[in-house]
């Protein structure tokens, strides 16, 4: 009886570790190990994205993969589809893309909306309306809002128990899980201080052509 509760145990710990993802113990239903290599998904993501000069470009791509993600979210682990293997290659930093865990379902699924939004502002800036830095500040908000929280709870969660959803590799940690959602960061910080510098600017001027009222 003993023996078999062993048997039971090994073929638990080997079925929840054949996956590369961390932690080690995570349970990833149906994974299956992607058919390209990574240099080959790499090759595919850097051309993709060197054909996406255009910002506007760039917004409907991302929207696109991340609303695959929302719909192929408890299957990705066992498709080989282009998108899905991306998504699993880049899970390598971050697994719980591939457990379901429920806050990057949810910031995932909010990020759908800020896409017609980033529309609006595009169209707002390409048409000088003037009410496009309001626009511009509220998406850089968001966007910042949202980096900030990804960082955040993984980070808290290691803290507080130590699990670490990426791999330790520099390529893994460094490159996908820091470098690439670096652009998030970068991006919305320097417009969002462009936008609140012209609005700063605007109303200091408004207030100067405003009558000051004399003191009695």
């Amino acid at each position: 009886m003993v023996v078999q509760q062993e048997d039971v145990a090994a073929a638990a710990t080997a079925t929840a570790t054949q996956h590369p993802y961390y932690p080690r113990t995570a349970s990833i239903p149906g994974f299956v190990a992607n058919q390209w290599p990574m240099a080959q998904l790499m090759a595919v993501f850097v051309c993709a994205a060197g054909a996406i000069v255009v910002a506007a470009y760039r917004v409907a791509a991302v929207r696109c993969s991340r609303r695959y993600y929302i719909l192929n979210r408890t299957s990705i682990a066992g498709q080989q589809t282009v998108l899905a293997q991306l998504w699993k290659e880049y899970a390598l930093s971050d697994s719980r893309y591939l457990t379901s865990d429920v806050f990057t379902v949810c910031v995932e699924t909010i990020t759908l909306v800020w896409g017609p939004l980033c529309w609006l502002t595009v169209g707002a800036v390409l048409g000088r309306s003037p009410a496009r830095h309001g626009l511009q500040l509220v998406v850089c908000t968001a966007h910042l809002h949202s980096v900030a929280l990804y960082y955040a709870t993984n980070w808290a969660e290691h803290r507080a128990t130590g699990r670490c959803y990426s791999r330790p590799e520099f390529l893994y940690y460094w490159v996908y899980y820091v470098g690439f959602n670096m652009p998030w960061v970068v991006v919305p910080s320097v417009l969002f201080c462009d936008s609140f510098a012209h609005m700063s600017r605007a109303f200091a001027a408004l207030d100067g052509t405003k009558p000051r009222s004399k003191v009695q």
